[in-house]
């Protein structure tokens, strides 16, 4: 009897692995067959790394400003200089300053800096010689960065002139800055990592669910419900691949990000790619979950990016600071899984493999795989209504 039951598991283990080998098989020559799978997995990836890696940058470097000189001297040449010899200032001499406030008006420069005419004298007298900024505040964050840059020139010119002079500045307080995890300030450093999760996210979730649903609507999946297969197998059949090819992505993308655009990765690439496939598992729970409520291509589509690419792309910490958002959206993000995720790119990329962030967050992504894949299963039946 014993042996009978064995011979029976045996048998129905060996058709399980036949029939999951040919499902398996079938998705991968889909793939093959289909044109928008490859270039979701391959080519928007390039794209996009192309696209932050090199179009899109949150340095303030070259900026624009108008220096009005009204009364030329040496004083004046010596701080004018300075600006001249910042990367991070692009400078426009003027003789007026409503020559610099038409240029401002007119988008050609982002600040103005006045030097009046009595700036020599009293640059030698006891209250100093304060400039006049004037800031294009319509980005408000680029104005704070402008002004703390203007603030640094005026900063190190004043020390330089007290140096010159044999004299020491009196400063209340002597800061030392000290960068860490991204001390070249480069955010290229910052974006390309994050971006890896936006690809995953399309990867796994837009590209699985307009896969499912694009077998609903040519009606592959009823002849896959007249076969022997059950549905967890077909799940299983669709996962593997999809996997398989959002590994692939994701290698593409560390290889770029790390000779390409030259991202330091100072953690383990197993703690990467161990974090990745949760995140991974994650989003093709996403997508096949969306698959089972959407069985149109373009119902499915819209649903993926409203439901995973948008909230990927605007509340993962991506680019905006959860910090800093209202204490609302702050709680709608724990149950964005690119948040995790991308807190784990970021540390593992910049910082090292800082365990007290990323187990956490990988607790988190095993708790949302399981939630996602575990809806999937008990949503998905084999019945046609």
């Amino acid at each position: 009897m014993n042996e009978r039951r064995h011979q029976d598991g045996s048998a129905a283990s060996g058709k399980f692995a036949m029939r999951l080998r040919g499902l398996i098989r079938k998705e991968f020559l889909q793939i093959f067959r289909d044109p928008s799978s490859i270039a979701i997995a391959f080519l928007m990836p390039l794209v996009l790394l192309f696209l932050f890696g090199y179009g899109v940058s949150l340095d303030s470097e070259s900026i624009p400003v108008a220096l009005v000189v009204e009364q030329p001297s040496a004083d004046t040449a010596s701080f004018t200089a300075a600006f001249h010899k910042s990367r991070y200032f692009l400078p426009t001499l003027f003789s007026t300053t409503q020559a610099a406030e038409t240029a401002m008006m007119a988008g050609r420069v982002n600040a103005i800096v006045v030097l009046r005419q009595d700036f020599a004298q009293r640059l030698r007298g006891a209250d100093s010689a304060p400039i006049q900024l004037i800031v294009n505040g319509v980005d408000a964050n680029t104005a704070r960065i402008i002004s703390g840059y203007v603030e640094g020139v005026w900063g190190k010119w004043l020390e330089h002139v007290a140096l010159a002079r044999g004299q020491s500045l009196a400063m209340p307080v002597q800061i030392e800055q000290r960068v860490w995890f991204n001390s070249e300030l480069r955010s290229r450093n910052f974006l390309v990592p994050g971006l890896v999760a936006i690809i995953m996210t399309l990867i796994g979730a837009l590209l699985t669910a307009m896969v499912m649903a694009r077998e609903w609507e040519r009606g592959t999946m009823e002849a896959l419900m007249v076969t022997p297969v059950t549905m967890s197998e077909v799940i299983l059949g669709k996962l593997v691949p999809y996997f398989i090819l959002g590994m692939g992505g994701l290698a593409l993308s560390v290889t770029m990000a790390l000779w390409l655009f030259e991202v330091p990765l100072r953690g383990s690439p197993w703690v990467l790619f161990g974090a990745s496939a949760l995140f991974l598992l994650t989003a093709l729970g996403m997508g096949l979950f969306i698959s089972t409520i959407a069985r149109s291509q373009f119902v499915a589509g819209q649903i993926a990016i409203i439901t995973t690419f948008l909230p990927a792309f605007l509340l993962s910490g991506f680019i905006f600071d959860i910090g800093s958002m209202p204490g609302i959206v702050r709680a709608i993000t724990h149950v964005i899984a690119a948040r995790y995720y991308v807190a784990i790119l970021q540390t593992v990329f910049l910082a090292g493999d800082v365990w007290s962030v990323v187990l956490p967050n990988v607790f988190a992504l095993i708790l949302l795989a399981v939630i996602f894949l575990g809806l999937t299963h008990l949503k998905s039946r084999k019945r046609l209504e």
